[in-house]
């Protein structure tokens, strides 16, 4: 992927989206992504944080407030300049380098944590994309992966259409550019739909030593309604009940240790 210094007709319309009090909607849900983090690795504000696909910037924000440090890295200068002005509007001095995860220089073994959620689905070299993260990530630190999920009955990409994310690569890149013009392909497109097995699978020959997925990481007892909550008793204590829920959960989502 480029970084493309003109603007973006989709990052055009990413933004215009933007409402009143959306960064407060979001809060609760990077909280809770801070609290699951921390059950694997304990966060001080001397703790090294990076987020890949910082977009407007709400995750640093969420850890700024807390008194935590978090770097980010965007591909969109856009973006990237959004994330700033928010960082600003809230009194904080956010870091956003603009830079592509594919190609980015970031060191070896420089951060305890590396945020990567609602990104990987759009960074085309995928797998190269996470063998950086693994590279930056030091012994022990800990990465949040949430992305998509192909066997999802609705979609985060494009809500409108059920099981969007069964649709084959190349109908669903045509059907984007439909709707929204060719500029999706630049930086907007889900260039992939994941699915557990094979997003597991690449962890492991990363290295990762841990790796817990959504089943893993939920709390039954968290969950408002009691029918959700017998369905994730029964993904806990049983194997094809887990590969069930799993493969049609609205993410994929893991949180992998080195």
């Amino acid at each position: 992927m480029e970084i493309h210094s003109e603007p973006l007709l989709d990052v055009d319309r990413y933004l215009s989206n933007e409402k009143e009090g959306q960064f407060e909607y979001y809060r609760p849900f990077l909280e809770n992504c801070l609290r699951s983090i921390e059950r694997f690795k304990p966060l001080t504000p001397e703790t090294k944080i990076l987020e890949v696909g910082t977009g407007r910037g709400f995750f640093p924000l969420v850890c700024g407030l807390r008194g935590l440090r978090c770097d980010g890295l965007e591909i969109s200068p856009q973006l990237a300049k959004r994330a700033v002005e928010l960082g600003r509007e809230h009194g904080l001095d956010l870091d956003v380098r603009l830079a592509n995860i594919e190609e980015a220089d970031l060191g070896e073994n420089i951060y305890d944590v590396v945020m990567a959620s609602s990104v990987f689905e759009h960074v085309e070299r995928w797998r190269t994309g996470l063998q950086n993260v693994y590279r930056i990530l030091k012994p022990g630190g800990v990465m949040y992966f949430e992305s998509t999920n192909k066997f999802s009955i609705g979609s985060g990409e494009y809500p409108k259409f059920p099981l969007y994310g069964w649709l084959p690569d190349r109908v669903r890149y045509e059907f984007r550019k439909i709707v929204h013009g060719p500029d999706i392909m630049k930086l907007g497109i889900d260039f992939h739909q994941f699915r557990y097995p094979l997003l597991r699978r690449e962890f492991r020959k990363l290295g990762f030593r841990q790796i817990h997925d959504l089943v893993d990481l939920s709390d039954p007892d968290r969950v408002s309604t009691s029918w959700k909550k017998s369905i994730a008793n029964l993904s806990k204590t049983n194997a094809l009940a887990k590969r069930a829920a799993l493969t049609f959960a609205e993410v994929t989502r893991f949180i992998c240790v080195k």
